[in-house]
């Protein structure tokens, strides 16, 4: 648990003059496990979620779904969540299967 992680949702928000934009609003703050995509037996069975490129799991936030329409960022990026699960069906700790977001150059 050593990745600083930002849960992070993207609300539509409008301005005075009433033009939309998006804007991040951060659910929680917490400390995760992260694991880069490498060629491993573990990530090779994962081949369902084959646009994955990290893992993060981290403990439970209580009163707090996380879900697909969420993304985690940190210092190496932003993730968009593909994949919630929660770890042994214990309620304690959440794995989120995660794709990298690239930023687009125009």
């Amino acid at each position: 648990m050593s990745t600083l992680v930002a849960l992070v949702s993207t609300e539509t928000t409008k301005d005075a003059e009433g033009f939309g934009g998006s804007a991040d609003k951060v659910l929680a703050t917490l400390r995760a496990y992260k694991e880069e995509r490498h060629g491993t037996e573990r990530w090779a069975n994962r081949a369902a979620f084959s646009s994955a490129t990290a893992l993060f799991r981290f403990r439970k936030v209580p009163g707090l779904t996380v879900n697909t329409s969420h993304f985690l960022t940190c210092e190496d990026g932003r993730y968009r969540i593909i994949s919630v699960e929660d770890v042994k069906g214990r309620g304690m700790y959440i794995e989120v299967l995660a794709e990298k977001q690239e930023p687009t150059v125009r």
